[in-house]
């Protein structure tokens, strides 16, 4: 792939991202403000990560015609980054997505039950290849390569008989209830990536020294290796989806591309989006982001015209499903497929967290 190529890559779509109303609590951020999961990441090499670009990614190259709307675009700072990763670790993608798919899936359901974007399990990969058994020199174990006393904080068992950071589904989970937290700080996904990686004080220092809150200004006022982890992200997010998204912008990006509503949490719909919509009682194991996914619609909205819809149909045998007369065609003709692929996430979420 040339890399001047890359240059032109939209950034259109798959923006998974919703915050439900879920009642979580959360660790205070303050307690953990030291460098505890950064620490570590350096030790476990992203770039052995290999992986192989979905041949729709070259679609990407040409304007969207059929929409004839300005896209956002790659940003130029990471272009020439981008191009390279994606060049270099494309040779297993997919098998990497056969292996993976019962731990994606897991962590899916996880993300949308927390209300944050799907697109962050891409973090793990880089993290660890998704390994339970990864264990950095600085002491970082599992998945998501937690510190001992971050772990602890986050609410999970480490001791002599047990370490919960190797338990994927609980250490998503933790993961999960910090990104949050980090968000609550930053607004703006890559800083929460930077964050993760060289620790939150390593990214308030950033942002004092430099005056701003744009990772692309103070990139270079973090240590190499947390640049290199963001861009990291961004590359084997291109990868994984064939394009970028919501956690591939600035806060500064998004509002220009998507508008400033996209970060106000809890949204609710329009009045607009309410008189055109439909409503449907459906009842089974349905799963939100594998309707979203076959209606083709981003899980945030399909979240705000159905808040708590996961927690509701755990619980309960039907739900009243609203969308948008179209969404809800594209559902209705897709409906056996998608509850057989929902029932499927349950089952592998389930399998994963039986350790199997």
């Amino acid at each position: 792939m040339k890399k001047l190529s890359l240059l032109g890559i939209l950034l259109l779509g798959s923006i998974g991202f919703s915050v439900a109303s879920e009642n979580i609590s959360f660790v205070t951020l303050p307690a953990i403000i030291k460098d505890t999961v950064g620490e570590s990441n350096a030790a476990v090499t992203s770039g052995s990560v290999e992986i192989e670009t979905p041949a729709r990614i070259d679609n990407l190259f040409d304007t969207d015609a059929a929409s004839g709307t300005a896209t956002p675009r790659l940003n130029p700072r990471a272009a020439s980054f981008v191009s390279d990763y994606v060049d270099t670790y494309s040779k297993s993608l997919n098998s990497m997505k056969g292996w993976a798919l019962p731990y994606f899936n897991m962590m899916d359901a996880v993300f949308v039950k927390h209300g944050l974007p799907r697109e962050l399990k891409y973090l793990a990969v880089i993290e660890s290849k998704l390994k339970a058994g990864a264990v950095s020199w600085a002491g970082a174990v599992g998945p998501w390569q937690f510190m001992r006393a971050t772990a602890i904080k986050l609410g999970l068992k480490v001791n002599k008989s047990v370490d919960e950071r190797r338990h994927y589904v609980k250490s998503t989970n933790a993961a999960a209830r910090y990104l949050k937290d980090l968000y609550a700080i930053y607004g703006d996904w890559l800083l929460v990536i930077a964050a993760y990686n060289a620790g939150p004080g390593t990214v308030q220092k950033a942002i004092a020294k430099s005056g701003s809150r744009n990772f692309w200004d103070l990139q270079y006022y973090l240590p190499a290796e947390t640049r290199m982890h963001v861009k990291k992200f961004i590359g084997t997010h291109y990868v994984f989806e064939g394009q970028g998204g919501l956690t591939t912008l600035t806060k500064a990006e998004t509002t220009a591309h998507y508008g400033p509503y996209m970060y106000t949490l809890n949204r609710k719909i329009t009045p607009e989006e309410q008189e055109v919509a439909t409503t449907q009682q459906v009842s089974g194991k349905y799963q939100s982001a594998i309707i979203a996914k076959h209606i083709a619609m981003d899980i945030s909205d399909f979240n705000r015209f159905n808040p708590e819809f996961d927690k509701v149909m755990a619980r309960s045998t039907s739900y009243e499903m609203k969308l948008p007369a179209n969404k809800m065609e594209s559902f209705n003709a897709s409906k056996y497929a998608i509850l057989q692929e929902s029932v499927q996430l349950m089952l592998t979420t389930t399998a994963a967290m039986n350790g199997k």
